[in-house]
Formats: structure tokens, sequence, C-alpha cells
């Protein structure tokens, strides 16, 4: 017969090597119950389960059964029934409490708002940028043609470039309105992983000036010298002999490139480097509007129905293209950058620090050093937001501050 330490030490053994499938099973239960019902298992129910698996006589029992408490094992057996009431129990807890903290309303949506993964985002010309690539065949969109096989392949190869700090259902809904604009899409949708991996489904063009025109308006094509660098979307006035006219660029062409009808690779390069250096060094090249390259040719211009009637008279018109100045958001953006600062998106976090108080209770300019210009919520926007205004778990809340003080605010309320 073994000495006592020796019997301990095989019991706990023993116990150890039963106890797993009885651990595993009373986790089980313990997270399931709470998880779903908020209501926990009691310890004795778990227990009598667990030795009842481990195949002791029948659970508890065995404990005072004079067959095991009597037999010359009697310190083995105690022992490793011990050892597997110990591990379920603890199982049963940790179960327990994973239940009670796991998300209840973990869905694809919520997964959708994650940003990209911190690998595929970096420095790229200066800025935090993620570049998100499509990856795969670009599939056909149900109900319509199917896509020309060279505007296929370009989608297909091509690749963008976004803020860093995007969401990833953001991410899906700019790179789909880039692709409609920039390729002249009928329609597209657009599913990006963690990895910046992009699956695209694609309309190809079809009423391609139709869809440009504003409603109310219409499209006047008249010959013109254009000048250099016209691209879709300028305003522009139009001097006839009868009238001027002003309007808005919907497409431009002149001999040699056209402009604003679609992405065309001679238009949109006419500016760049002839030794393409920067290609060569893997530099992302910006994503530039097409233009017009200069000379003679026609505008297509959106005009109201009273102006359309003096243009469609004249054979001839000179073009002025009139100035829209710097859009004074830009300029803020701009402003702020120089002083070292930017935006940021944070979304309040359920049971987080900003969640149920108001922006003077959180003290958000002392506590974290950013200051809060605006909350979007599902009441709406509220611009420069009181101190009485209260924030809610899922509220986004747009504060400047340094790049440092905005992360350190982000992994605070999140």
């Amino acid at each position: 017969m073994a000495s006592f330490p020796v019997e301990l030490l095989f019991g706990i053994y023993l116990g150890i090597l039963t106890g797993i499938i009885p651990g595993l099973v009373a986790w089980s239960l313990g997270f399931v119950f709470k998880y779903f019902t908020g209501v926990t298992i009691p310890g004795f129910g778990v227990v009598v389960l667990a030795v009842a698996l481990a195949g002791v006589n029948g659970g508890l029992l065995a404990l005072a059964d004079p067959t095991i408490t009597q037999s010359a094992n009697a310190v083995t057996i105690t022992t490793a029934i011990l050892v597997v009431l110990m591990i379920s129990l603890y199982a049963h807890s940790r179960g327990d409490q994973m239940g009670a903290t796991f998300p209840k309303r973990l869905s694809l949506k919520q997964l959708r708002e994650r940003t990209l993964a911190a690998d595929v985002r970096g420095a790229l010309a200066g800025r935090d940028e993620a570049r998100v690539r499509v990856v795969g065949e670009v599939a056909d969109m149900e109900g319509y043609p199917p896509l020309p096989d060279d505007l296929r392949a370009e989608i297909r190869d091509s690749e963008w470039t976004f803020p860093a700090d995007l969401r990833i259902s953001e991410l899906e809904a700019r790179l789909a309105e880039r692709l409609k604009t920039e390729y002249d899409l009928g329609d597209a949708a657009v599913t990006v992983d963690e990895r910046g991996r992009a699956a695209v489904v694609a309309a190809p063009p079809f009423s391609g000036l139709s869809k440009r025109v504003p409603d109310g308006k219409r499209a006047v094509s008249v010959n013109a010298l254009v000048p250099t660098g016209v691209a879709r979307n300028d305003e522009v006035t139009l001097i006839t002999p009868d009238a001027q006219v002003r309007g808005t660029v919907v497409s431009a062409k002149t001999q040699t490139a056209t402009a604003a009808a679609g992405p065309d690779p001679e238009a949109a390069g006419a500016d760049d480097d002839e030794d393409g250096d920067d290609e060569a060094e893997g530099v992302p090249q910006p994503v530039r509007a097409p233009t017009t390259t200069g000379g003679e040719g026609r505008v297509t211009v959106a005009v109201t129905r009273t102006d359309a009637e003096p243009l469609l008279k004249a054979d001839r018109a000179r073009v002025v293209v009139e100035s829209r100045g710097v859009r004074r958001e830009y300029e803020l953006l701009s402003l702020l950058r120089r002083a070292g600062r930017r935006f940021g998106r944070v979304t309040v976090g359920a049971g987080g620090p900003l969640d149920g108080a108001t922006v003077g209770e959180a003290n958000v300019r002392s506590a974290y050093g950013v200051a809060v210009m605006a909350v979007r919520g599902a009441s709406g926007w509220v611009v420069a937001p009181k101190g009485s205004t209260t924030l809610s778990a899922g509220d986004e809340v747009f504060a400047v501050g340094t790049r440092g003080e905005l992360d350190a605010f982000r992994e605070a309320v999140a």
C-alpha cells in the first residue's frame, strides 16, 4: 500500500484527469443559462451532475459509500472526487460570469462598425490613411446587364485610400460612391473586411448624361474654345451674342482628350511627371478628376429651361470659368491641422463614463483635454452642445484635440 502523500497526489492527478469533461459541462451550463435567461444554476446541482459524470457511484453518495471510504484506495478516490467538485464549481462560476458580461446583441452590423486592422493602416503621403483594394472578381449586379470585361478588369485592379479612422460601414459607403463617380456605374455595392479587402458588385453605366443633370435643369452642348483644366461640376458662364448664361459643367470634350465624362487616363494624367518616378517608388497617386487639356471642343452644361433657348440658338459660345472660392470647412480643417489639432469621432460605449451623463457632468475638456463640437444621436445632430446635453450609448461625439488626446479619449469612453 502506498504512503498517504503518494495516494493524495495520485488522487489529485485522477481528479484533474476525470474532471475535464464535467468542468466543460459545468461551464457550458453556467454560461448558457446566464446568457439566455439571466438565471444562475445552484452550485449543488452542478456538483452533483459533475460527480455523476465522473462516474463514481452516482455522485455525492460516493463520499458516504462504505465501499469507497473503507477501501484500500479510499484516499485516492476521495481526493479525486473533491478535485472534480472544485473544478466543476470553478468552471461553473466562470461560465456564469461570462454569460453575465458577454454582449447580448452581437450582430454583423456591430462587427461592421469596427475600423480596419491596425497593420492595414499607415502613413501615406504624410496622413494617416487606410488602403482598400478590390479582391476577387467583380460580380454583376442582379437585374442589370453584365459589366464590360475591360471595365471589370479596371475595377478589379483598383486601389483606394481613405482616412484611417473610418468605420468599415463608412468605408463601404464611400468606396461604393467613389466607384459610381469614377467609373460612372449605374449602381455598386461593396463589402470590406478588416484587412481592407473589398468585394464589389457593380452595374454598368447607363443613362450617363441624364443621371448627372439635376432636377429642373436641362443639358445643352455648345461649341467653344474650352479652357485647360475644366472638369465636371465646374461653374461656368457661357457668353453668346444674345445672352450670358451661367451653368454647371456635366461633360466637356476637346479635340485631344475628354473630361468629366469618365476616367480618362490621358486627360487625368496630363500633368503627371514624364519619368514616372512616383509610380516606380510605389507612392500611391491621388485621385484626380478628369480634366480637359484645352483647345477647340464642346462643353455640355446644365442650365435652367429659360437659359437653354439662347444656347440652342447659338452656334458658338465663349466659356468663362467662375471661381467657387475656398470652402470654409476645408479652410477650418487646414487651420486646425496647422495648430496640431484634428477632428475625431468617438462612439459612446454602453456602461462607459459618458453613458447617461451630460456633457457638463463628464467635464470632457478638463478630464481628456478635448473640446466637444457636436453630438449625433438618435434624435439627430446637436452642434456646440450645452452642458445639459445628455449622452447615451451609441451616440457619436465629434471632438477636437491632439492625436494623443483623441486616442486617450476614445479608449476611455468607448
